[in-house]
């Protein structure tokens, strides 16, 4: 595979200690990626010296509190670097993306009224659909879906402008799908919402591990990512424009800050799995240090080297994959899945057997060490769209650290589901 990568899976994979499992004598392959990636032994450390060295509540005056929040100060610079921002206020870290999602969504629902409208795509995860619906309907407003292209399972472009006009206030859409791979093209969406002067919001939880972030290049407003799908713990991020996350009306206790980032973080926050989720992203530094040959590289330069081969490799597993399922007449994958373009999507897929559910399929290929998942993944109104509810699909995830030996293991175990 034409890819500097390629040369440096192998020492890689050793970083991380989950990837050396066996079953029945042989080695786990993890394809369940889209729903948690494995973790450096460098996250798990970080973790653990949190706990060990300054495991403390927020603004004491004693050393372990000074030094915790010396360590999450740091952790939202790195964050706001990471999702191409310059101000360490606009992060905010909780429990998850879809708490984070619900918790917005209901500010934002205060400043819309009856008649406004929001916008919505039937591509995207439940946790980027459901908290916009209720807030609309909290506010009297009213929910536009986006349709797909059913062949492709990309955004119909004409039913996105139609769903755009004088009265929508809101945009949200997602990176990537996480079910069956697509890439939006963020630019373009979101200055095409910008003409009508909607706010827009993106869910990049599943574009993260595959692809660069840049808020500020983009335009958006608003950006929610989950270190737990790119090599970290489990934890939500949000970044926001600081202007809107000062003015919104957040739903907080009294006694919590005003000012950012303080004001959109409810209570205690896990400061382990915050200082786990910057050791991740320092180990997506030191890969694109590694890759460039160049232990001086600033953090962001270091991330755009790192993504750029991520991508490119990933591409070669996602050509490898898709021409070999071309040759299983058993399988169907959703959505684009011509091995001579696959840059219009992530190596995420979505497959169906002609005569097994997904859940069988999984099982099968769960007992012969293949981990993969099952279902509908929360994109609800994707699986919905294309008819497969409620069995659902069968979800192939792929990252830097799978290899081509572990995409020809999956191609053989496929072809014996006949």
């Amino acid at each position: 595979m034409d890819s500097p990568l390629a040369s440096r899976v192998e020492s890689l994979r050793h970083q991380f200690p989950a990837l050396s499992r066996t079953l029945d004598g042989r080695p786990v392959v993890f394809f369940d990626g889209p729903a948690g990636t494995q973790v450096p032994q460098r996250v798990i450390g970080a973790i653990g010296r949190y706990l060990a060295e300054c495991n403390a509540n927020h603004g004491g005056h004693f050393a372990t509190a000074v030094e915790s929040d010396r360590r999450l100060d740091e952790a939202h610079a790195a964050y706001a670097r990471f999702v191409g921002a310059s101000d360490p206020d606009e992060i905010a870290f909780g429990q998850n993306m879809t708490s984070l999602t619900f918790a917005l969504s209901r500010a934002l629902s205060k400043t819309w009224k009856a008649g406004d409208e929001v916008v919505v795509t039937r591509l995207d995860h439940d946790a980027n659909v459901t908290p916009w619906i209720r807030a609309a309907e909290d506010a009297g407003a009213t929910v536009r879906f986006v349709d797909i292209d059913p062949e492709s399972c990309t955004l119909d472009m004409k039913s996105f402008h139609a769903a755009l006009g004088e009265r929508t206030r809101l945009v949200a859409f997602g990176g990537a799908s996480n079910s069956v791979g697509t890439l939006n093209p963020i630019g373009d969406l979101v200055r095409a919402a910008k003409q009508f002067g909607a706010l827009v919001f993106v869910d990049a939880v599943h574009l993260a591990p595959h692809r660069r972030l840049q808020v500020e290049r983009w335009g958006c407003d608003f950006l929610v990512c989950s270190p737990y799908k790119f090599f970290g713990p489990h934890l939500g991020v949000m970044w926001g424009r600081r202007e809107l996350l000062e003015r919104l009306p957040a739903y907080k206790v009294r006694p919590a800050p005003e000012s950012l980032p303080g004001r959109w973080m409810t209570g205690t926050q896990s400061h382990e799995s915050i200082c786990g989720a910057v050791a991740a992203i320092d180990y997506l530094a030191d890969l694109g240090r590694d890759l460039a040959g160049d232990s001086s590289l600033s953090d962001s330069v270091a991330w755009d080297r790192a993504f750029d081969e991520v991508e490119r490799y990933e591409g070669g597993l996602a050509k490898r994959f898709l021409a070999g399922v071309a040759e299983l007449p058993a399988w169907k994958v959703w959505g684009a899945n011509d091995p001579r373009d696959v840059d219009g999507r992530v190596s995420t897929f979505a497959l169906t057997h002609r005569r097994y559910p997904s859940a069988e399929t999984a099982r099968r290929l769960g007992e012969r060490g293949i981990f993969a998942w099952h279902g509908n993944y929360y994109a609800l109104q994707l699986s919905e769209r294309l008819g497969r509810e409620p069995e659902g699909m069968l979800r192939i995830g792929m990252v830097h650290y799978n290899t081509t030996q572990e995409v020809d293991r999956l191609l053989s175990e496929l072809a014996a589901i006949d």
